[in-house]
């Protein structure tokens, strides 16, 4: 994990979530072979020429190293750093935290490993939505249900929320809805023009392949 954290405006950092169980899908899903290469590097592909840095929170060492066999940082336009998520088995939530921890700028894009159809247009949105004037940039599907209908797994945050994590999960509080009611936060309406439902598929049982 950085001990030194860089604030720079300019640096577009993205935080890939690769902690999870998989227990529906019965085996890792990053590494999983989706149209001939991991799922993950799907999005890593996707990234490319978009941002500045990714880093990519994984549940043990033994995953790190098993990531490393496959994905050359080299092969990207942007750096990319894995890292252990510091609180395992509570969900989403801590890798989040150990993610914004890491980043080198103020905000990063949150993206899960199992969502390999995120497109770049979505990538340039959402970071254009983001002013600097919240604390997340959360895209939703229903006017009159804006936090039940959020993909808050594919929105921004700023690294400031992490005390705010840091209490929640203290207080066991671990679905990520929840952090969004306590912080400021955009929502931006998917009206399937400027972001398309589609961008949020993800990959979760076998079924879903």
């Amino acid at each position: 994990m950085s001990s030194e954290i860089k604030n720079n405006e300019n640096i577009k950092s993205c935080i890939i979530l690769c902690g999870g169980k998989s227990s529906r899908m019965g085996q890792d899903k990053g590494s999983m072979i989706i149209q001939d290469k991991p799922m993950i590097k799907h999005i890593l592909s996707t990234l490319n020429h978009q941002i500045n840095e990714a880093i990519i929170v994984l549940n043990d060492q033994k995953r790190i190293e098993k990531y490393g066999e496959f994905i050359n940082p080299s092969d990207y336009s942007y750096t990319i750093t894995f890292v252990e998520d510091t609180i395992k088995n509570k969900g989403p939530m801590p890798g989040i935290m150990t993610g914004l921890s890491c980043i080198n700028s103020d905000y990063a894009l949150i993206l899960p490993c199992d969502s390999p159809y995120v497109s770049q247009k979505y990538i340039n949105t959402i970071f254009k939505e983001n002013d600097g004037k919240y604390q997340a940039v959360v895209p939703y599907h229903d006017e009159n249900l804006k936090l039940k209908t959020s993909e808050p797994l594919h929105s921004i945050y700023n690294r400031n929320i992490v005390p705010v994590i840091e209490n929640l999960i203290k207080e066991d509080v671990l679905h990520i809805k929840g952090l969004i009611e306590k912080i400021d936060t955009k929502f931006v309406l998917i009206d399937n023009k400027k972001i398309e439902k589609k961008e949020f598929r993800n990959l979760n049982r076998p079924s879903d392949i």
